[in-house]
C-alpha cells in the first residue's frame, strides 16, 4: 500500500485488526484517524475520534472535515442499544433505515452502515484493501500438513458453515470424524472452543481423526466488513480442545499475527491451512 494525502477513517472496535491496520498505514504514511463507537475502545495510538450510532450524521461531517475519504470498519463492536433520547435530528432521519437493518442480522445491518457511508460520500474498503498480507493464498503455512482424514473433515465443516452463513449465523464449525461437534454463534469462535474443550471427547473413535476448525465468510457477504478472523489465540484455542488444526476458505479469512499464529500452530503439532 503506498501513502496518500487524504486521511483513512478507522472506523473501529475491540480486537487486535484496528491496530494492526493503524501501523501498516503509520509504516506506509498513509494518514489515518481512528473512529471509535462509544463503549468499543480501539487498541491503537493515533488521533481518535468518539462516535455513537444515534449521532451518525455528526460523525459524517466531523470526518468530511478532517478531510477523510476512504474509511475502514474493522474489529468487533457488539450491537449497541439505541437511545431515542440521543439521536440528532439528521440521525434520527435515518432510524427507520437503521432498525429495519438490524431486524435483518448482522450481514443485513452491516449492509446498511457500508450504504450510509456512502451515500455520506465516503469510499468504503476493506481490511485486505489496507494490509493484503492479511490474506494468505490458498495452501498449508506450517510445518504440519492435514491428513485425508482432515480434508474429509474439512470438507464437511465448510459445508455447515455454508448453511450457517446462508441464516447469518455464524462463520465457523468444528466437525472430526464427519460429526459436527460445535458451530460458531454470537460468542464467538474462541468461547466454541473452550466450550468443546470442557465437554471432553466427544468423538466415536478415540484413536480417529482428532478433529478439524473450519473458518469461512457467509455466502454472498460483502467482504468489505465482517470477514472472518483467526490468530496465535485461535490456534492455541484449538489445541485445548484437542483438535489437528485449523483450516478456513483462502482469501476470505484475515489472519492476524500470522507469525505468532504459524508459531503456535508449529509448537502444538496443528495444521494451518488456506484451503
Amino acid at each position: 500500500m503506498t501513502g496518500h494525502g487524504a486521511p483513512v477513517a478507522i472506523i473501529g472496535g475491540t480486537g487486535r485488526l484496528p491496530g494492526l491496520l493503524a501501523a501498516e498505514m503509520s509504516a506506509a504514511g498513509q494518514p489515518f484517524v481512528l473512529a471509535e463507537l462509544d463503549g468499543a475502545p480501539i487498541e491503537a495510538e493515533g488521533e481518535r475520534l468518539q462516535f455513537r450510532l444515534e449521532r451518525l450524521v455528526p460523525l459524517f461531517d466531523r470526518l468530511h472535515d478532517l478531510g477523510v475519504e476512504r474509511v475502514v470498519l474493522a474489529g468487533a463492536v457488539r450491537r449497541p442499544r439505541l437511545e431515542p433520547e440521543a439521536f440528532d435530528p439528521r440521525t434520527a432521519a435515518l432510524v427507520p433505515q437503521i432498525l429495519d437493518a438490524m431486524q435483518g442480522g448482522d450481514d443485513g445491518t452491516l449492509r446498511a452502515i457500508i450504504a450510509l457511508f456512502e451515500e455520506a460520500g465516503f469510499e468504503v474498503t476493506g481490511a485486505d484493501g489496507i494490509a493484503p498480507v492479511l490474506l494468505p493464498e490458498a495452501g498449508v503455512l506450517g510445518r504440519v500438513a492435514p491428513s485425508e482424514a482432515d480434508g474429509a473433515d474439512a470438507a464437511r465443516a465448510a459445508e455447515i458453515v455454508t448453511a450457517l452463513g446462508a441464516v447469518d449465523v455464524g462463520q465457523g464449525a468444528v466437525v472430526a470424524q464427519g460429526l459436527c461437534l460445535a458451530v460458531e454463534a454470537l460468542p464467538g469462535t474462541d468461547r466454541m472452543l473452550a466450550a468443546l474443550a470442557a465437554e471432553g471427547d466427544l468423538r466415536p473413535d478415540p484413536a480417529g481423526a482428532r478433529g478439524v476448525l473450519y473458518k469461512a465468510p457467509k455466502p454472498g457477504q460483502d467482504r468489505r466488513v465482517d470477514l472472518p478472523a483467526l490468530g496465535p489465540q485461535t490456534v492455541r484455542a484449538a489445541a485445548r480442545a484437542g483438535l489437528a488444526g485449523v483450516a478456513f476458505e483462502a482469501g476470505g479469512v484475515l489472519l492476524i499475527e500470522r507469525e505468532a499464529a504459524l508459531r503456535a500452530a508449529d509448537d502444538h503439532g496443528l495444521f494451518l491451512w488456506a484451503r
